[in-house]
């Protein structure tokens, strides 16, 4: 296991734009409002020959006067429990504060590697601004600018030395899942459960969740990522600039992810942004698994109404009928034992490669059972069929008129397919191409 470097401080002293820069990535949303991070951010980086995860936690504001900021120092403390190493960063700027001396006080006590890092300091003539910080009795303090670089190598330097040295680790398959949908909906709610601990900040306020939050699990030898993500609203319903940052990376979750779980609100029943959310997953190929939550608050004879909500569900996205669909109780755990039974049933149809051999038996079987129509007076012919990739499986037919084929016959196609290859739980993408090099 690599070893965990955990980054701490006082809201808004550039721990995100320092996170952004070490691990060579924009992970981390960075704005100029305090407290934009407030779940644990992961990431992996590397300097020189070694490799470390890097942690980025949520803003220590002192005392914990509301709901946010008891469960943001939970985290905090969490984060710095499994740590093997921890940087306090400072800001040069602002100079020290009481915060500060708080966060320090609680640092005292650890006997893991502590490094002092005073960010903000733009060159070697801005070091004077550490005069102030060795009040607090910091012996070795790093001056350096997350956003411009100055200092970071040498920084850099120190930290791995300081770390443990771990052997080169064979690269597992990772499952990416996307966990989607409307504001208040139950993700974080659901991964917490998932993972068996309270790894992310569940509130009932929407907006919670900001950024897309990676988690891994292993589980039965397979190893899990899985991405919490923010609230995806109307657009019309997108204010502020967080939020759209937000709304975008919830989406872009979706471009990188195997399988999305797309959640529901089954006290509000299916709505039409939950159809929208559906939509997206479907544009960016992933696999996905419908999950109505919350249905421990459902009053009613619960199989009945079961079965008339996945029926509505059905009837609205009807190009979703290829995702496996249940309800599930994300607060009481009803059902959660079984999403990674349909993880992985989907991730294997999802990774799936169909020979070309039996590709072309399943299109000679197919022309048989119904023969294409005819386009100005000649046969529309397919001359054969290929797959190209995986993830989803997408498969390119090769005919004389391409843009002839009606889509109702190449909605028949993918259904030939996904019967005769056991594909009926992913997307299955199907072009036609023109043969050339022939009259």
């Amino acid at each position: 296991m690599k070893p965990i470097v955990v980054l701490v401080g006082r809201p808004n002293v550039g721990k995100s734009t320092f996170f952004n820069r070490v691990t060579r990535s924009r992970r981390a949303l960075v704005d100029d409002l305090p407290g934009v991070t407030r779940d644990r951010l992961y990431a992996d980086a590397r300097w020189d020959d070694s490799v470390f995860t890097l942690v980025d936690t949520g803003g220590f504001a002192g005392g914990v006067e509301d709901e946010f900021s008891r469960q943001v120092h939970l985290q905090l403390r969490r984060a710095m429990a499994d740590a093997d190493a921890i940087v306090l960063m400072l800001d040069g700027r602002a100079g020290v504060t009481p915060f500060d001396a708080e966060m320090l006080d609680i640092l005292r006590t650890e006997t893991k590697p502590v490094f002092f890092v005073v960010n903000k300091i733009d060159g070697e003539e801005h070091e004077g601004l550490l005069y102030e910080f060795h009040d607090l009795g910091i012996e070795h303090l790093y001056p350096v600018s997350a956003e411009h670089g100055y200092g970071i190598g040498g920084f850099l330097d120190d930290l791995v030395e300081a770390l443990p040295r771990v052997e080169a680790e064979e690269e597992m398959e990772t499952i990416r899942i996307a966990v989607v949908g409307r504001p208040n909906v139950g993700k974080s709610s659901l991964i917490n459960r998932l993972l068996g601990e309270d790894r992310l900040l569940v509130s009932g306020i929407p907006g919670t969740t900001r950024d897309a939050v990676d988690t891994f699990l292993v589980r039965g030898g397979k190893t899990y990522c899985l991405v919490d993500t923010a609230g995806i609203r109307k657009k019309s319903k997108v204010s502020r600039k967080l939020e759209k940052f937000s709304v975008v990376r919830a989406l872009k979750s979706m471009d990188r992810c195997d399988v999305a779980l797309i959640m529901l609100d089954a006290a509000e029943g299916v709505t039409e942004q939950d159809i929208r959310i559906a939509g997206y997953a479907v544009e960016r190929g992933c696999g996905c698994v419908l999950l109505v939550n919350k249905w421990d608050l459902v009053g009613a004879d619960r199989s009945v109404e079961e079965r008339r909500v996945i029926d509505d569900l059905r009837m609205s996205a009807r190009y979703l009928g290829f995702a496996p669909a249940m309800t599930i109780s994300a607060r009481t755990g009803l059902r959660v034992s079984k999403i990674f039974q349909l993880v992985d049933e989907v991730f294997a149809q999802y990774d799936t490669r169909v020979s070309t051999g039996q590709l072309n038996r399943i299109l000679e079987q197919a022309l048989a059972r119904n023969e294409p129509s005819l386009h100005r007076g000649r046969r529309i012919r397919f001359y054969y069929a290929t797959q190209v990739s995986t993830r989803p499986p997408t498969f390119v037919f090769f005919v004389n008129y391409p843009e002839a084929v009606h889509f109702s016959y190449r909605r028949f196609l993918v259904n030939q397919i996904r019967e005769a290859a056991g594909l009926d739980k992913t997307p299955v993408r199907v072009y036609l191409r023109k043969r050339t090099g022939r009259k």
